[in-house]
């Protein structure tokens, strides 16, 4: 029993000191030339939906939630965002070749339709991310125009 204790204690410990590790923030509040809101002219619901389920992972400024504070979630957070911006970078969308915008426009529109994004773990705590069969309908629609116009 006095075992358990001291792992218990150990492990205690271990999570304290973990919060005192600094983390860098995925937060900017400028917006550069290269976002895709201000390269495209997009229409204010498709803006909502934008920043409501893609921005958080796909941009320069993450809206953090209240656990974000909290070793290790902090990392798993930071982690799951520099892969999401790898990927698709909104606050870089200018920068991209137009064949790459195009392309990037098509996977959009494709992994919206097919449920892919936005992740299912992101929307099981963002219910606001989770886009009803309309807002899917004319997002897609939207960015499949871009897509064809890109070309």
């Amino acid at each position: 029993m006095k075992f358990l204790k001291i792992i218990g204690l150990a492990l205690l410990i271990g999570f304290v000191g973990i919060q005192f590790i600094p983390t860098r923030l995925n937060q900017d509040d400028y917006i550069p030339k290269s976002d895709f809101t201000v390269v495209y002219e997009v229409p204010e619901d498709i803006n909502a939906i934008l920043q409501t389920s893609c921005y958080d992972c796909h941009s320069n400024n993450t809206n953090y939630p209240w656990y974000n504070k909290i070793q290790p979630f902090t990392w798993y957070l930071n982690d799951h965002i520099e892969k999401g911006k790898e990927e698709l970078n909104f606050s870089a969308f200018g920068d991209y070749s137009t064949r790459r915008q195009s392309s990037k426009l098509g996977s959009i529109s494709s992994q919206v339709e097919d449920g892919e994004m936005p992740l299912s773990s992101y929307t099981l705590v963002h219910w606001d991310a989770k886009l009803s069969a309309k807002e899917k309908e004319e997002f897609i629609a939207w960015m499949d125009s871009l897509a064809m116009e890109a070309r």
